[in-house]
């Protein structure tokens, strides 16, 4: 045991150990990615089922249909006479016809700023109260006025009032049944469901006049084409990349197909070969969304709210009609009616690969965690390695046999390189990865308060801003303080730096996967920028300085923008938008975390150490 212990402290002391964590933190990278491209395959995945018992998709019988589509058809006759109405006056005439039905209606009013544009609007919505229940339960039905691709959203409006006249003849409800028709499909949901929690600003968003129970679940109807459809698209994307229990979307599968015969469908693939490629895009189309957090449809803005909510968008070109359509969703109404308490049995973090098949949180987390992992590692390393310092020490040796006396002298004096312990200087450190996580706040606020037709040329302007500070920090570093930093002092830098951001997407990973994974791979060439330290190599070091520029956050928005087909002012006015109306982080996430640790990147590799080698000599 003596010997073992001793062979441990050896070890401890031997600075070959110094050389391995860029290694590790390369091999953490790229396990983490290969780990991904592994989750589309069948024998790492697993098959879709329904958890919650009670929910029986498919089990009843639905009546929704015959004279129901003479019904549809009147109400789409009542829409179209709507079309070019204000908000106000589309609301008086569809107020009348949630009375004349015998529905309790409220409205709301809204209005929020956001780069200096108005959205306003009143919502409308109307309360189906159960015969059979006590109030204290809804599910929610959403048919906004237009689409989040601003589209009329007629054929599904008019199957909203025809599904509610044929709900109100049943008396087997013991939930209340909302109808809610925002609109637009971004403003308008979220003012609505903030007022119904009780979590609204009054001074934007007014209180609703009347409210039923705790919200079990909502289905929204995205039906704008007119045509008949093929398959129904699921669009289950929340907030911050929030995702509805796979419960809901698995209830939508099984009665899409096995009652209805509708083909389903996920990520805008229409026909899925349901092999590796489609797999893959499937699985990266889903985490480029839920990375970008925003709002893909009216019921994204539920699902923070711990309301489990999905949107049918019916696509292709089939037989299928509104009335297939309707008894779908009157199948998903009897099915969230049975449920005892919410959904809470399947998961919440999940990636779907197709409809039939998903991967679990347990099986994808490792593949972020790798990626984030190899920060700390390099940290940790940097963080050992600036509590040394070689020195070189004059060591005695035994003089050769029959070597001269002048010989035998330069042999007992021989200078021998060691490690020595040296106390660690970490104000200027500690004071420059401090600023530069403050300095994070600047483009945070001006991306969010800018006017909507100046954003292109404020980040044109930041672009160019952001490619001279770097210059300017390190120059300001070597020439304009007392004292330049040191190899140490560096060494600290780097290390301050990569733990906040191994620490950040280590604990983003859990809430947000396929954002910290993003942000993490592309933060990767930050664990292996280093200061460049003989002059000669001054090609190097801008080098190594323009490839860490290309992957700056305001290169890979301007390059993700231009291979998207964007423009840049509307990503970014609809970042801002998110901003304040639905609470989105990922702007916080791209200028706080992955900024600020790019700038230190830049500056470490700009930098030219005070001391060269680091090396002291001693007699």
């Amino acid at each position: 045991m003596p010997r073992l212990i001793s062979a441990a402290l050896l070890l401890r002391r031997d600075p070959r150990l110094l050389k391995l964590p860029p290694y590790l933190s390369l091999l953490c990278v790229i396990v983490g990615v290969v780990w991904l491209l592994m989750l589309p395959l069948d024998q790492y995945s697993r098959r879709t089922y329904i958890s919650e018992n009670a929910l029986l998709p498919g089990q009843v019988h639905t009546y929704f249909g015959g004279s129901d589509q003479n019904v549809f058809r009147a109400y789409r006759h009542e829409v179209d006479a709507l079309r070019n109405k204000t908000n106000t006056e589309v609301n008086d005439e569809l107020e009348k016809i949630f009375r004349g039905v015998g529905l309790k209606v409220g409205r709301q009013n809204y209005t929020y700023h956001s780069s200096g544009n108005t959205y306003t609007g009143e919502n409308l919505y109307a309360i189906l109260q159960a015969p059979r229940g006590d109030a204290t339960e809804a599910i929610v039905l959403i048919a906004a006025w237009k689409n989040v691709r601003d589209e009329f959203n007629r054929n599904g409006l008019s199957l909203a009032l025809a599904l509610t006249r044929y709900f109100k003849r049943w008396s087997l409800w013991s939930k209340d049944i909302i109808l809610l028709v925002p609109p637009d499909s971004r403003a308008g949901t979220q003012a609505w469901v903030d007022a119904y929690h009780d979590a609204h600003d009054p001074s934007q968003v007014a209180s609703l006049p009347i409210k039923s129970g705790a919200l079990q679940g909502a289905i929204a109807i995205d039906y704008a084409q007119e045509e008949r459809f093929e398959s129904v698209h699921i669009v289950y994307d929340g907030v911050n990349g929030q995702l509805p229990n796979l419960d809901l979307i698995n209830s939508v599968v099984n009665i899409a197909s096995g009652q209805m015969g509708m083909g389903s469908a996920l990520q805008g693939f229409w026909k899925h070969s349901q092999k590796y490629d489609d797999n893959l895009k499937t699985v990266l189309r889903g985490m480029l969304n839920q990375a970008l957090g925003h709002a893909s449809g009216p019921h994204s803005s539920f699902i923070p709210y711990h309301v489990d909510a999905v949107t049918l968008h019916p696509v292709g070109h089939g037989w299928h009609d509104e009335m297939g359509l309707g008894r779908l969703i009157e199948g998903m109404f009897r099915s969230l009616n049975n449920l005892l308490e919410k959904l809470h049995q399947s998961f919440f973090f999940y990636l779907l690969i197709h409809k039939h098949r998903f991967v679990s949180i347990g099986t994808y987390l490792p593949s972020a965690m790798l990626v984030a992992a190899n920060f700390t590692i390099m940290a940790i390393a940097l963080w050992v390695k600036s509590g040394h310092k070689e020195v070189e020490h004059a060591k005695e040796r035994r003089p050769k046999i029959g070597a001269t006396k002048g010989e035998g002298e330069e042999a007992k004096t021989k200078p021998v390189p060691t490690s020595v312990a040296t106390e660690r200087e970490i104000f200027l450190p500690l004071i420059l990865v401090a600023g530069a996580q403050f300095l994070g706040v600047v483009p945070l606020f001006i991306f969010n308060q800018t006017p909507s037709n100046m954003l292109t040329s404020i980040f044109i302007i930041f672009t160019l801003f952001n490619a001279v500070l770097p210059h300017l920090a390190s120059h300001f570093l070597t020439t304009s303080i007392p004292q330049p930093p040191t190899v140490q002092q560096y060494q600290l830098i780097k290390s301050f730096s990569l733990l906040l951001l191994g620490m950040f997407l280590s604990s983003l990973a859990t809430l947000n996967f396929s954002l910290a994974f993003l942000v993490g791979l592309l933060s990767t060439p930050l664990t292996f920028s280093r200061p460049w330290h003989t002059p000669s190599l001054g090609i190097c070091r801008y080098a190594h300085a323009a490839a860490l520029h290309a992957l700056s956050p305001p290169a890979v928005v301007g390059l993700g923008c231009f291979l998207a087909g964007v423009e840049v002012r509307d990503v970014l006015g609809e970042a801002a938008f998110g901003w304040r109306v639905w609470g989105l982080y990922t702007p916080l996430v791209v200028w706080c975390v992955w900024w600020p640790a790019w700038l230190v990147g830049e500056i470490i590799v700009l930098g030219r150490p005070g001391s060269a080698d680091g090396k002291e000599k001693s007699a």
